[in-house]
């Protein structure tokens, strides 16, 4: 296994990250900033003065797919809105990533508060929102490899201290021919209630980089309305799933009042739902591009609004389909 890892990152020759040895990262690590079913996540600096997060992750860590997606597919990136990845380590069971120390950490930890808008405000969330946009046009349009990430949701997007946001956490990521329109995939990836439809069945269309669109859409809406999407579901609450019940507000025209928003930013609360409601359409065609989103932020006029989607039914059938796939897994085990 580990010298098929080898293989793959040999594979990619110059665009691999700068490789480290074990007792090389462990030696400018300093305090502990989380753990998680990945690793622990450490603060560090590098010998030349940067700060650094590094990732060690478990040496049970599966195949050693995820970590060659994200050392495989960040290498290729350099954008102001994707996170660097200064280098790697990979010896034996050892493995390590080595990212640019982001100080505001990631954007869950703002938009979930009590009050979210108090912390970061309207005009910086909606800069967060357009920032991240456009970290993903690059990846889409923009870099040497087209990259879907699969992944996007608030823990994966991090912020420098000028509250800059940044894509992270490369480890779902597929890599394509920069013409390819659709991808293939042997099974579902990514998180309950970020998934797009057709990456969990086919029946709703290809999957594709609006895939991510659809991942970004959610993000948008739960930016606007500071709750998660898949809480009503996960705690069995009385509470309307979030896109239903800000749709449902937007036609009866208090939208933006039930969401507790004020008239001085109630044009870019309006925006940013209506984005994000286009973003989340069932089928793929009917979603726009991420440049499209870009152009849609950057309009003068008014966006319509879109048709209303089985939002609630497919948040079910997404977690239903990930509960047989887990157990269809244990059971080959």
């Amino acid at each position: 296994m580990e010298m098929n890892i080898e293989d793959l990152i040999r594979s990619h020759g110059s665009l691999t990250p700068k490789r480290y040895k074990y007792s090389e990262v462990t030696s400018f690590l300093s305090n502990k900033l989380g753990e998680g079913g990945y690793g622990t996540v450490f603060k560090g600096r590098l010998h030349d003065g940067r700060l650094v997060a590094v990732k060690l992750l478990h040496d049970s860590k599966g195949n050693g797919e995820e970590f060659v997606n994200e050392v495989m597919s960040i290498g290729r990136t350099s954008h102001v809105n994707i996170v660097c990845l200064f280098g790697f380590c990979l010896e034996g069971s050892k493995r390590a990533l080595i990212y640019e120390y982001m100080s505001n950490g990631s954007l869950d930890k703002y938009i979930y508060l009590e009050n979210p808008k108090g912390t970061l405000g309207w005009e910086r969330l909606y800069k967060i929102a357009i920032g991240i946009a456009r970290g993903l046009e690059y990846l889409h349009h923009s870099c040497n490899t087209r990259i879907v990430h699969f992944d996007i949701k608030p823990q994966n997007i991090l912020l420098d201290r000028d509250f800059c946001p940044k894509i992270a956490d490369f480890g779902l990521a597929k890599l394509c021919r920069a013409k390819d329109s659709k991808l293939s995939m042997p099974c579902a990836r990514g998180t309950i209630g970020f998934i797009a439809p057709e990456v969990l069945s086919r029946t709703f269309g290809v999957v594709s980089t609006k895939s991510d669109v659809y991942s970004y859409g959610m993000m948008l809406l739960e930016m606007v309305g500071g709750r998660k999407n898949v809480k009503s579901m996960v705690e069995k609450s009385s509470e309307k799933y979030f896109p239903d019940w800000i749709y449902d507000h937007f036609v009866q025209d208090d939208g933006l009042q039930a969401c507790e928003i004020t008239s001085e930013v109630v044009e870019i609360a309006k925006r940013m739902t209506l984005i994000g409601l286009w973003c989340i359409q069932v089928s793929p065609v009917h979603r726009p591009t991420i440049t499209n989103v870009l152009d849609m932020f950057e309009r003068i006029d008014e966006l319509d609004m879109p048709p209303k989607q089985n939002f609630c039914q497919i948040l079910e059938d997404s977690a239903h389909n990930l509960s047989a796939e887990s157990a269809s897994a244990t059971n080959l085990v």
